[in-house]
């Protein structure tokens, strides 16, 4: 059986524009699911256009952009 081979790179996008009460699930989500990713040793780009989250804490993504 052949192995299935894993991304080298993953682009993650981020929520964009939240409204109060939202941002925690979307922030925790969106971290969890990027240090999935870098377990399994696939190189992370996140791009958020806000700049209080917890993805866009240093460590978490390989890369981070902050763009609207």
């Amino acid at each position: 059986m052949q192995r299935k081979q894993l991304p080298k790179k993953v682009l993650v996008l981020g929520s964009g524009a939240l409204k109060i009460g939202e941002a925690g699930e979307f922030d925790y989500s969106g971290s969890q699911a990027i240090k999935a990713l870098k377990e399994e040793g696939i190189e992370t780009i996140l791009v958020n256009p806000n700049i209080a989250t917890n993805q866009t804490s240093r460590g978490i993504a390989d890369q981070v952009y902050f763009l609207p």
